[in-house]
């Protein structure tokens, strides 16, 4: 899967995820942080890391959405997870 195809998929996730500002996740970046950048709860980062693991067929096993800062974290842990 190209990366751009992740990050799509997870634009669609996030937007799920994070419903109050929709413009946020529209626009965010590879350097966008979860948290501070776009806003995530706790409750929006459990959605977001149940959604990912059900749409790529993964498990996070040792990580959570805590120990990334920045979609780019995401994406490169999903690239890692899928090869």
């Amino acid at each position: 899967m190209e990366r751009s195809e992740i990050i799509a998929r997870l634009k669609e996730m996030l937007l799920a995820a994070n419903m109050t500002d929709p413009k946020l996740v529209e626009s965010c970046t590879e350097d966008s942080r979860l948290i501070e950048d776009l806003g995530f709860s706790s409750v929006a980062m459990l959605y977001t890391v149940i959604a990912i693991e059900e749409s790529f067929h993964m498990r996070f096993g040792n990580v959570g959405m805590a120990d990334f800062k920045t979609l780019r974290d995401v994406v490169d842990y999903i690239e890692k997870a899928n090869k």
